[in-house]
């Protein structure tokens, strides 16, 4: 027993040591050392993110897909929104999406498809039109028309950012591991969703799904990237730490299901209130089926 608390106590102190040393505001000689590695870091390296342990497909005894919409106006969400002014925070907080992008962009996450049953690969030239737009105003159509090269201050360019979000989408697998006699949940994808660019000016733009991520090649990315703890601003959590751990409240849009995998607002149209009950009637499912596991 008392050896159980030792490792306990140990476990606690390495996190509460790494937590504290994402600012490293308190061993700090200037302000530029701020965010920057601690003796730690420096001696033994970041942690990398935990491996998910192999799972046969013999030892899954009960399965479902489900497709989650996560709204990011509710509270409980907003580490995954916020921030989206970056002007004065500096450089070592970013919202979700701009980490996403960033290392779309530098190479670091190379697994993007166009939906979410991963078939359509994509790559970031592929999905430029998604996430910016360029337009030519009237002045500069008239310098076309005559024959003129057009002045770089007559072409505008509308950039989706984190502001623009609304959701997330994700798609995430529960299982039965009858070795281990637990449910699990496996995330697969994650999609940012946000007007579509091309009307995004229009109040009444539908929002439409930017990209869709395989996230077990994100998760190294996302370890190195840290959400902001609204409860304990000394206890950083990583986006993939976050988002393994359910960190975040999602509603039930659509599960796997004899009819192609429909929607709940396919055979529920219309009636808002009545959609939600359906999500929470799906998630009672899910969390019965260990219950109903120990009943005899």
């Amino acid at each position: 027993m008392n050896w159980n608390r030792l490792l306990i106590g140990l476990c606690g102190l390495l996190v509460s040591v790494s937590s504290f040393g994402q600012t490293n505001i308190l061993n700090a000689k200037s302000p530029e050392d701020i965010g920057g590695p601690t003796v730690a870091e420096k001696k033994y390296g970041k942690a990398e993110p935990l491996e998910y342990g192999y799972v046969d497909e013999r030892d899954i005894l009960w399965a479902k897909t489900t497709w989650e919409v996560v709204d990011l106006d509710e509270r409980v969400n907003f580490p995954l929104y916020y921030p989206i002014d970056t002007n004065q925070i500096g450089g070592s907080r970013r919202s979700l999406y701009d980490v996403l992008v960033a290392n779309i962009r530098n190479g670091n996450i190379k697994n993007i498809y166009a939906d979410s049953y991963f078939n359509d690969k994509r790559t970031l030239k592929d999905i430029q039109a998604a996430l910016s737009k360029v337009d030519t105003t009237d002045l500069g159509i008239e310098q076309y028309n005559a024959g003129e090269e057009i002045d770089q201050q007559y072409i505008s360019r509308r950039d989706i950012s984190s502001a623009d979000l609304v959701a997330y989408h994700i798609r995430g697998y529960w299982y039965f591991d009858k070795r281990q006699a637990e449910l699990k949940y496996r995330l697969l994808g994650i999609a940012p969703v946000a007007p579509d660019v091309n009307f995004i000016d229009n109040p009444d733009a539908q929002p439409v799904e930017l990209f869709w991520v395989w996230f077990p090649d994100a998760r190294p990315a996302l370890n190195e990237a840290y959400a902001f703890n609204p409860n304990n601003s000394s206890q950083s959590i990583s986006f993939d730490h976050l988002l393994n751990a359910r960190r975040f409240n999602g509603t039930i849009y659509a599960e796997d299901n004899v009819q192609g995998d429909r929607s709940v607002e396919d055979y529920i149209s219309n009636n808002a209130f009545m959609q939600l009950l359906e999500s929470e009637r799906i998630k009672e499912q899910i969390r019965n089926f260990e219950q109903d596991m120990w009943n005899y």
